[in-house]
């Protein structure tokens, strides 16, 4: 009798809280986020309303369907945050399907809440074996296999070490990355299960649903101070000194992919959300061509310096209405020593109005508290988003998340590559930028 799998993504759900005469529920994003977080939303236990965030849980639904061929086994995947499932019902889904594996991601923001859930899971389905995946396996393997009814730890992507798990190993399973002939042989990720057409992400706008959330690559060559996936999942590189690598999809591939779930659920638009999709001219004309053929419109996250001027009207051409780009602050001092992703803004800022003038939506990401940055450059980067043409923008609170160079260097108080960085009174520590947004209202207001 095969063996039956779950890839599960719990809910998490924290309080009910008023805003403008309404009660609201906090409710959080894991698997699928680079920086997990919990946000006041549209949407309550048990019932789905259209327009809160949703990350597709990109690394479980690749696992997901390489261990169903690798191994032979019923694989499921449940995402319960997606369905906006309550914990009654999530629960009751638990002891009635009897998984003899469950596999959950977790990550900094999310543990204390996951642990509870981890210890339920076993009272409830005693003979499940529990796997921990996600960026919390970087710093506290050790901690978690010796505390809590777990089996195994994988670090990383983990394709590979989910099979290595369902064959029996134990313990902690360090990085195994999928080769990039290895990825592009793989099958395609899930995404034939409750809620598959629920994912949402407004930015940029241009958006329609449903909307389908892919990878055309896995990696990041840059070293952002808080940046999750290219430190802990794709890669490892917990302090910024290692080489980060990219493993591009091939065209192939992704044309066929995007051809079966486009026929298959009817999505309206294609969003890239690779941790850069525009590194290198030649993988954005390849794309384009793919984007040619499938003839919906798309959006993609970039950055500002990487491709020609005559790509991004390319990438107009084919279909892209909008595109994200990270500034992080805008003082210069603050992106080149502490941030370290040496982006010159004003180059960036010539990027923006230039799409602008193409026809396409920019939306424009930065961060607030970060270690050594001060009150005049959070000021700087006020005035910055100001004087630019953003059709929307992203503001958050800097997150230390495990296996970070953030998290890094207030173990170490030092990292040679982010000189301006130190954690001094001023920098305060929090695994939520949601929330720390929230506390620092008053302090952005006078900026």
């Amino acid at each position: 009798m095969a063996l039956k799998i779950l890839f599960s993504n719990p809910p998490w759900w924290e309080t009910q809280e008023w805003r403008r005469l309404r009660r609201l529920w906090r409710q959080g994003v894991r698997a699928g986020s680079r920086w997990p977080f919990t946000y006041l939303g549209k949407s309550s236990p048990d019932k789905f309303v259209h327009g809160d965030y949703l990350p597709y849980p990109f690394f479980m639904g690749y696992a997901s369907s390489y261990v169903a061929r690798e191994t032979g086994a019923t694989v499921h995947l449940r995402d319960s945050v997606a369905l906006k499932e309550s914990y009654d019902s999530y629960y009751a889904f638990i002891a009635r399907e009897k998984y003899d594996f469950i596999f959950l991601e977790s990550a900094t923001p999310s543990w204390e809440h996951d642990q509870r859930v981890i210890a339920r899971i076993h009272e409830l389905s005693p003979h499940s074996k529990i796997v921990i995946t996600g960026p919390v396996t970087s710093t506290q393997s050790k901690d978690i296999l010796e505390r809590l009814p777990v089996v195994a730890c994988i670090q990383g992507e983990y394709e590979k070490g989910s099979v290595k798990a369902v064959n029996g190993e134990v313990g902690l399973l360090r990085h195994d990355l999928l080769s990039k002939e290895e990825m592009n042989n793989a099958p395609f990720p899930t995404m034939d299960f409750l809620g598959n057409t629920n994912y949402w992400d407004s930015n940029p706008r241009g958006q329609k649903k449903p909307q389908a959330q892919v990878w055309s690559s896995r990696g990041c060559p840059f070293k952002c101070i808080f940046c999750v996936w290219p430190a802990t999942m794709t890669g490892n590189d917990p302090d910024g000194t290692n080489v980060r690598t990219v493993r591009h999809y091939n065209p192939d591939y992704m044309e066929a992919f995007l051809k079966e779930i486009v026929a298959k659920y009817g999505f309206k638009t294609i969003y890239f959300d690779d941790d850069t999709f525009n590194l290198g001219n030649s993988h954005v004309v390849k794309m384009c061509e793919v984007m040619e053929r499938i003839q919906l419109p798309w959006s993609a996250m970039c950055r500002a310096d990487t491709i020609k001027r005559e790509s991004w009207k390319l990438m107009k051409d084919a279909g892209c209405f909008g595109v994200k780009l990270g500034f992080e602050s805008g003082s210069q001092r603050v992106v080149d020593t502490i941030v370290n992703k040496h982006l010159d803004l004003e180059e960036a800022a010539d990027t923006v109005r230039h799409l602008k003038e193409l026809g396409m939506t920019v939306h424009g990401t930065f961060t607030y508290g970060l270690p050594g940055e001060t009150k005049e450059e959070m000021k700087q980067t006020r005035s910055y988003i100001k004087s630019l043409p953003f059709d929307s923008i992203q503001e958050s609170g800097t997150a230390e998340i495990e296996g970070t160079p953030l998290h890094t260097l207030r173990e170490r108080g030092t990292l040679e590559k982010y000189n301006g960085a130190v954690v001094g009174k001023e920098y305060t520590r929090a695994t939520d930028g949601n929330k720390k947004l929230q506390t620092m209202i008053k302090e952005l207001k006078d900026a």
